[in-house]
């Protein structure tokens, strides 16, 4: 069968197999009570569900390699050798994260997989799934780490020495789980990627839609504040007379906000934690320690806010008589999908008979670590009520449904031979 033939007869996934794998993963670090999980970069939960995926990819026959990030490829022969269409995500999650944020992706991949496999189609190009390591970067810092040194955007030995949260460093946790493989870093560069997504926003459900076509992702800059001031008594010690960094911390968090209603959506702006030392009820804290995350699909507008909050911290700081020390988690400017991959999913969905909108997205995903290699896009399905990280996170069967359909056909389409 042709490439051509192939995306006008492609088949359907079948949704009660994807609700099943989608099931069984979430039991591995279920948050008890709840439909959510956890698994941290490279805890054991994290390789537990490793476990799980890698086994349905190997039954599947799949040819699985793991590189020396922990990244996993698993590839499905196609009619011809070279370069893959690719599909995938994330597996690992926040702490308290729900079952679809990036484990839809690569569990809709494997299912689109089987599904052609039971029909009997193999198309012109392999096709691959993947889940990259670290793309939360709850646990170790930047985020998109995997897909970041799957591409070449940062230097393995420089990856292998990041410390995470709890002091481990992410070569030795590697090594632990067992998941330090051997396949070469940067990676095979794909034909073309395609990540499928739930929303993590509002949009598509408010707007009734069911498919985005994501056209980018914002720019992010996260970076890290310490302020250091005096502990003192706090009934003692004047107003006057104080330098109080938990006050220093506080204005910041409150600017950070005034900044973001200031230059206009889509900017957005969060100190998301503030840790007081020595966080006593009656001190002064002598240190406070805080994060921020600036976001922009404009990078001349993210370097303003980058540039206005500094000073803000600096000027207010030295007002309080504090020193203040910053150090950047992650910086990525935005990004712009491929436009005829944009336009693929776009159509695509139509043709399902699905409604569609063209949409950037918020957070951050592998997908925009790709797209400095390949042509890239994302689908984007909707999330109830917006919420994501979070226990609660929900998409319905019919929205996950459409959403597989619509990567399944874009990657056919992608992978059918060139018009000659």
């Amino acid at each position: 069968m042709t490439g051509t033939d192939i995306t006008t007869t492609a088949p359907r996934i079948d949704i009660d197999r994807l609700l099943a794998r989608l099931a069984d993963l979430a039991a591995i670090g279920a948050i008890d009570g709840t439909e959510g999980c956890a698994r941290l970069a490279l805890t054991d939960e994290d390789r537990a569900g490793r476990d799980l995926v890698v086994a349905a990819m190997r039954d599947l026959g799949l040819s699985v390699t793991i590189d020396r990030i922990g990244n996993v490829v698993a590839t499905m022969a196609g009619q011809t050798d070279g370069p893959p269409v690719m599909c995938g995500s994330h597996i690992d999650t926040v702490r308290t994260g729900g079952r679809y944020d990036g484990n839809l992706g690569v569990l809709a991949g494997l299912e689109a997989i089987e599904t052609l496999q039971t029909a009997g189609i193999t198309p012109y190009r392999p096709l691959a799934v993947a889940f990259f390591t670290d793309e939360e970067g709850a646990r170790f810092a930047p985020d998109m780490l995997g897909s970041l040194v799957y591409v070449g955007g940062m230097a393995l030995e420089q990856a292998l020495e990041i410390e995470g949260i709890d002091g481990a460093t992410v070569g030795d946790e590697l090594q632990r789980i067992g998941y330090d493989g051997a396949a070469p870093i940067p990676g095979i560069t794909p034909h073309a990627f395609v990540e499928l997504h739930v929303e993590q926003g509002p949009v598509l459900e408010a707007e009734g839609i069911t498919v985005g076509a994501v056209t980018g992702v914002q720019g992010i800059s996260w970076q890290e504040v310490t302020v250091v001031g005096q502990s003192n008594h706090a009934g003692t010690t004047p107003m006057n007379l104080r330098h109080d960094p938990g006050y220093v911390a506080a204005a910041c968090a409150s600017f950070a906000r005034e900044l973001a209603l200031d230059l206009g959506h889509p900017q957005v702006a969060t100190v998301g934690r503030i840790e007081l030392h020595p966080n006593l009820v009656n001190v002064v804290a002598a240190k406070a320690t805080f994060t921020v995350d600036l976001r922009n699909t404009d990078e001349n507008i993210l370097q303003e806010a980058e540039r206005r909050f500094a000073e803000f911290l600096a000027t207010t700081a030295e007002a309080e008589g504090c020193t203040i020390e910053t150090q950047e988690l992650a910086r990525f400017e935005p990004v712009q999908f491929d436009p005829d991959i944009v336009a693929l999913v776009e159509r695509s969905a139509t043709e399902l008979g699905h409604t569609v909108k063209r949409m950037p997205s918020g957070a951050g995903h592998d997908a925009q670590m790709l797209a400095r290699v390949c042509p890239t896009a994302m689908v984007f399905t909707p999330s109830r009520d917006g919420i994501s990280h979070n226990p609660a996170e929900y998409t319905s069967p019919a929205d996950l449904e459409a959403g597989a359909n619509v990567m399944l056909r874009v990657m056919l389409e992608l992978a059918a031979e060139d018009p000659s």
